[in-house]
């Protein structure tokens, strides 16, 4: 498979656009982890020529990042690694933290884990604050030129804090959610992205499996899974939601595509955009082939847009995600 590809500045290589999104990998809020599969999936990734693997600390709090750096050894110089800094956690609770001190820690656990020297892409997970943006800019920036961090990208900024992150330190990336049933970046952080090169990694482009076409509303989610608070997973909106798609399939079928190829080419057409397919094992990541080498055209974006408005009465975002500020 040819993938397409996307420049980053910063970065000696084109980026795949679509990338591994490694969230489920590291276990929590997702069922527990499963390494095997979570290292057969990391491999099927590079054969399918995906390039970009995204992950964060937080993630099974450091288990994506291990299972990660042990999958990658040897293959290192084949991938984008992507990860994350500025959420902290205590006895299992997640808070943002910016600060200089945490950013310096994060980066050599990050690296010790990650069993690498450098970070190619390096992300603010959420915004802090509590904490001054030229500190967490300043101490990003002193990390890119110690090597450590080939480039920089912040996540779930609006642009007001990218115009002030940019005052003390270049910005190549943001990563917000985005997908046909969570859009509220088209409004602000995708023009701006766009006015300003900013490459966008959209995260949840399947909205937590919603948009896989598998999905069946007798589905039950067990444990610490996230659905069980997401609000778009209890009824009635979970019913609206599921309608959606299967109308939406006659567009994916139209094309002679799954579902979850239009979901994420739909993702693709959109702008600069890198679509972060999260899996954790090797059959979630088939079809990746299947959402390059054909475009949405305005026809179908407009029936798409047709589809929502008359199936999805009270649609809601992905607000229920947010960590909570330091105390």
């Amino acid at each position: 498979m040819t993938a397409e590809t996307l420049s980053i500045p910063g970065l000696a290589k084109p980026a795949s656009r679509i990338a591994l999104g490694t969230w489920a990998i590291g276990g929590a809020m997702w069922g527990g982890p499963d390494d095997a599969n979570a290292a057969r999936t990391i491999d099927q990734a590079l054969d399918l020529g995906i390039n970009v693997i995204d992950t964060a600390p937080v993630y099974g709090f450091g288990h994506s990042e291990e299972v990660i750096g042990r999958a990658l050894e040897g293959k290192r110089d084949k991938v984008i690694l992507a990860t994350k800094v500025a959420l902290n956690w205590q006895d299992g609770k997640v808070f943002r933290d910016s600060r200089p001190a945490r950013i310096a820690q994060e980066i050599e656990d990050s690296l010790r884990r990650l069993r690498t020297d450098h970070i190619d892409l390096y992300q603010v997970h959420w915004p802090d604050s509590k904490t001054p943006m030229e500190e967490t800019a300043r101490a990003l920036e002193k990390l890119v030129k110690d090597g450590k961090v080939h480039a920089l990208g912040v996540s779930n900024f609006s642009p007001a804090q990218m115009d002030e992150f940019r005052k003390f330190a270049p910005l190549a990336t943001i990563q917000p959610p985005y997908n046909l049933f969570e859009r509220d970046i088209e409004q602000d952080v995708l023009p701006y992205a766009i006015k300003n090169n900013l490459a966008v990694l959209a995260y949840g482009p399947l909205c937590r499996g919603l948009l896989s076409g598998r999905m069946t509303a007798d589905r039950k989610f067990e444990g610490d899974d996230l659905r069980k608070s997401d609000p778009k997973f209890q009824q009635p909106r979970f019913g609206q939601y599921l309608k959606a798609v299967e109308d939406l399939k006659a567009i994916a079928e139209k094309h002679d595509k799954s579902m979850l190829a239009l979901a994420i080419r739909w993702v693709l057409d959109r702008g600069p955009t890198i679509a972060l397919w999260g899996a954790r094992k090797p059959e979630q990541i088939s079809g990746v082939d299947e959402a390059f080498g054909w475009k949405l055209d305005d026809a179908d974006m407009k029936a798409i847009d047709a589809i929502l408005t008359r199936d999805i009465s009270d649609p809601v975002g992905p607000e229920f995600m947010a960590p909570s500020l330091r105390n």
